[in-house]
């Protein structure tokens, strides 16, 4: 019997909801472009609760005890004596979100001799050393697809929140002001602009798709070329690069996954390319942005506003940068983990692991790594390497969480 480790992010401060603010959700039957939701044999949870957090143990206690494996859940996952690194050690399976990363490194991985199994219960893999779960042979799955829509849904709402200028418009509202001079000091309309995305798969398509209607001039650069008619149909004109895509946008928005090829995309150098006053949206991976670069460019006017909710390390040092920076509209990771999605991430990792017991095939749009190579999904949006380097630095939110 296998022993699984799942890592999620803490309850709500109040605790666990006993209620909530809608009862239940749409029913979606598959996703833009025909792909199923996922497909488990039956699930041991509500739709529309919160699923995400420890309490909420993704509905899989029920699942995994009665079939005979233990599940040990934990939000305990940075440094060497988190409960995370002490359970890792003679697991199977490792259960992790993108918005709360249980980092496996390849010093974590050396140490857990029986890992067969690394499920990312969301979208982006990162936060594993894919070379070194090559190396060893370890199976890498995600959920693909589960909160693409979510994710471009955020990005949109980011968008407008920068360009109209909002959050400090509500800050007035709250400080029982009626500052409109101050609020449309830095307000302007999007239409008209020129928007672009780095990454036109399923959440840069969704984005587009979304921003069409707001008669704006859509550009995009991918390693994939949309199909023509695609193009034709959005409007949008392909760029073969970022850089040559950033210097014509008014705004730009990151729908890219982390890997080497994109780490550190955003740097001074590229920033600089883009036009005084850009906006910078993203909802991918923090590493994409180099950190210093994007604070001193909202220092310096060079751009009028960063958002997103992605930072590196997760959860982010108390005095990371981007927390103080002049012009942000920041928010903790949760794009992609509304009650919606979350009932589609845990039902796939239901799937996932109904195949890796029963000895079926993972879907291949799940797969990450299989094999000792890049696989699925993988092979598609990936490079071989580590993007994990760095996320040590997670240990001192802990330790100032601890210290209060």
């Amino acid at each position: 019997m296998a022993k699984v480790v799942c890592v999620l992010y803490d309850d709500p401060v109040d605790g666990y909801p006993t209620k909530y603010a809608r009862d239940g959700l749409p029913k979606l039957d598959r996703y833009p472009g025909g792909q199923t939701l996922p497909t488990p044999k039956a699930i041991d949870f509500e739709p529309g609760v919160l699923l995400g957090s420890a309490s909420g143990e993704l509905g899989l206690r029920k699942f995994l005890e009665s079939a005979g494996h233990s599940l040990v859940v934990t939000s305990d996952k940075d440094g060497p004596d988190s409960i995370f690194e002490r359970e890792l050690v003679d697991a199977e399976i490792v259960i992790s979100q993108p918005f709360w990363p249980a980092y496996l490194t390849e010093e974590r991985i050396a140490k857990a001799s029986r890992l067969k199994l690394a499920i990312t219960a969301g979208i982006g893999s990162d936060h594993v050393d894919l070379q070194a779960a090559m190396d060893r042979g370890i199976t890498v799955a995600e959920v693909t697809y589960c909160n693409s829509i979510s994710v471009s849904e955020h990005v949109v709402m980011m968008i407008l929140g920068l360009v109209r200028n909002y959050i400090p418009s509500y800050q007035w509202v709250v400080k029982g002001g009626w500052n409109i001079a101050d609020c449309v000091a830095r307000s302007y309309d999007i239409e008209g602009m020129q928007i672009g995305t780095v990454g036109a798969g399923r959440i840069g398509s969704a984005v587009l798709r979304r921003l069409k209607p707001f008669d704006v001039k859509l550009h995009y650069t991918d390693r994939h070329r949309l199909p023509e008619a695609v193009e034709k149909e959005l409007g949008v004109t392909f760029h073969q690069d970022p850089a040559s895509m950033v210097g014509v946008c008014d705004v730009v928005t990151i729908n890219a996954p982390l890997h080497p090829e994109t780490e550190n995309l955003f740097d001074e150098t590229m920033i600089a390319r883009m036009k005084r006053g850009a906006y910078l949206v993203n909802t991918a991976r923090g590493k994409i942005c180099n950190r210093d670069a994007i604070a001193r460019a909202l220092e310096s006017g060079q751009l009028a506003g960063y958002a997103g909710d992605v930072w590196f390390p997760q959860p982010a040092p108390k005095d990371h940068p981007w927390r103080s920076m002049p012009h942000h509209g920041m928010t903790p990771h949760i794009s992609g983990s509304s009650l919606s999605a979350q009932a589609r991430y845990a039902a796939g990792t239901r799937e996932i692991l109904e195949c890796w017991f029963e000895g079926r095939p993972i879907r291949e749009e799940y797969l990450i790594v299989d094999g000792g190579k890049l696989a699925g999904a993988g092979a598609h949006s990936y490079s071989a390497g580590d993007a994990t380097r760095g996320s040590e630095e997670a240990a001192r939110f802990k330790a100032r969480s601890d210290s209060r």
